[in-house]
């Protein structure tokens, strides 16, 4: 993926991790935490989106990581924003 890919990802990921946090009330990073030790949604009808929003997250994370690599790689350790910052149209 190339980083402005990497980054439309992030931003789809991003939005769709709002609308999960919206919708149950709880930050990301909070549910994630409780679902990776094994807790059971309240409401089985939940158990979709733990799925999907669990898959979500972690995604998220992994692009993120992906992001911060390839401007590491691409600009050095120290990225200036001169030759990152460009005006999409």
């Amino acid at each position: 993926m190339t980083l402005q890919e990497i980054l439309l990802d992030i931003h789809a990921l991003e939005q769709e991790k709002l609308d999960f946090e919206k919708k149950y009330g709880i930050h990301s990073e909070i549910f994630y935490a409780a679902y990776m030790r094994g807790e059971e949604p309240e409401d089985d009808s939940w158990v979709l989106d733990f799925g999907e929003w669990a898959s979500v997250y972690r995604t998220l994370l992994r692009r993120q990581a992906e992001y911060r690599n390839e401007i590491r790689r691409l600009y050095g350790r120290e990225p200036s924003l001169i030759g990152l910052v460009h005006v999409a149209t």
